[in-house]
């Protein structure tokens, strides 16, 4: 496997998109080393990609992704943000606890950090570099707590790490909301101790008159968690129907409602959309391609069992799980590390009898650290590619956020029932 790490690594550093670089190592290792069998099994590797989109429950990822679009293209960003501002703007640190709530919120409709990174991001930075907030603390604020967004449902991460595990993505997405709630507290605490050593960050406190009418405008956004939350807790209807509702809705909201999207938002929005699904659904099936390889290579029964041991403790099946997951999502998409590990590790999981709703939260929690974090997070390319700042000045504040989303973990594993609490109340557990 010499071969494909030093294929994969030159491939990364070239600049490939990891699509590309991730079947590109896999086929180039085929055809050096197996290269009579390289013919059957690149046919083989078509058809894993195939099944690796197959699934019905992938539906409602270009559904979600269409939504958050919308929501991009049109007011709604912008208003949530005006209201929570209103709200606690006046507060030290209010600036940067309105972005975080605001990714919070945001997250309850887009499911995917970079959307959060791009439509708050982009609203809340000229207001945090204004109030006196140096560069480096504001994007490390933004890409870090856009990864609440990963944890607040819909997620795109719960859904895959449902997909490639059969687990209930309803009872996942209930999963994620206290997890994320967490977080978004312990980033406002730091945020109210930054902006009073730093003395920065104070607004105006605003009349509830004005506040009242930030609200009465932004309101009708907050219909999405209850959508989308709301109904599949109830049982109204499945998490693929819940995310045509939350397209429709966003229609009207967008487009009845605010009367905020022209045609040609529309048309862009449909287009991008279809580009990031495709984007989306290449690296999935990559990585149902990449777990068949090295499943078929006999390398997780070569590795795994002396790093488990014979008989491995539901503390230590969960730290390795954990570690592993952080280090690859540092390295490559979240996406692909979640389908990729996640089918090697099950046998491991159910042997030691970790509850898969606790270590499906665990998991995409990894996946969002690692997206904002060096040297490869996603959420750093995003920020840098937006806010057209050095690679450097994006991670030169993100430490203390890297670390508060540690402790977030290491706290999940003390407590389970911070994960667990509300899929075991939806069924009546």
């Amino acid at each position: 496997m010499i071969l494909f790490g030093f294929t994969l690594a030159v491939f990364l550093l070239l600049g490939f998109p990891f699509m590309v670089t991730l079947l590109g190592s896999l086929f180039l290792y085929l055809f050096v080393y197996m290269p009579d069998f390289a013919p059957k099994l690149s046919v083989t590797m078509v058809q894993q990609v195939i099944t690796g989109i197959s699934p019905p429950a992938l539906v409602c990822v270009p559904m979600f992704i269409l939504a958050a679009k919308l929501i991009t293209s049109g007011e709604s960003a912008q208003l949530v943000v005006r209201m929570v501002k209103s709200f606690v703007g006046h507060l030290p640190g209010g600036l940067p606890i309105t972005t975080n709530a605001s990714c919070t919120l945001f997250g309850a409709v887009s499911g995917s950090t970079q959307a959060t990174v791009a439509a708050i991001g982009g609203t809340t930075r000229p207001m945090l570099l204004d109030a006196g907030y140096k560069s480096p603390f504001t994007l490390g604020l933004i890409i870090n707590s856009s990864d609440i967004a990963f944890l607040i449902p819909p997620s795109i991460g719960f859904i895959v790490y449902g997909v490639a595990t059969s687990t209930s993505i309803g009872s996942l997405f209930l999963a994620g909301i206290l997890p994320g709630l967490m977080i978004f507290l312990m980033f406002s605490v730091y945020c109210v101790f930054y902006s009073k050593i730093k003395k920065v960050g104070q607004l105006e406190r605003e009349s509830w008159a004005e506040r009242w009418q930030a609200s009465k405008k932004a309101l009708p956004v907050l219909g999405f968690p209850l959508i989308i939350v709301g109904g599949i807790y109830a049982g109204i209807f499945s998490p693929t129907e819940a995310s045509a509702v939350a397209v429709l809705y966003a229609l009207l909201l967008e487009t009845v409602y605010y009367r905020s999207l022209t045609r040609e938002r529309l048309v862009d929005s449909f287009l991008q959309t279809g580009v990031i699904t495709g984007v989306v659904f290449i690296l999935v099936g990559a990585g149902q391609a990449f777990s068949w390889m090295i499943g078929f290579l006999q390398i997780p029964g070569e590795i795994l069992p002396p790093l488990f041991g014979e008989d491995p403790s539901m503390l230590r099946v969960v730290a390795i799980v954990v570690v592993v997951y952080f280090v690859a999502c540092m390295f490559v998409d979240p996406i692909v590390a979640i389908f990729t590990l996640s089918p090697i590790f099950q046998p491991y999981v159910i042997a030691a009898g970790v509850d898969p709703i606790l270590l499906g939260t665990l998991v995409v929690l990894q996946a969002a650290i690692g997206s904002a974090t060096p040297p490869f997070g996603c959420d750093i390319f995003t920020a840098q590619l937006i806010f057209r700042r050095p690679y450097l000045e994006v991670i030169g504040h993100s430490l203390p956020f890297i670390l508060m989303l540690i402790l977030a973990t290491i706290l999940l594993v003390m407590f389970p029932q911070i994960a667990t609490f509300l899929p075991n109340t939806a069924l009546g557990n």
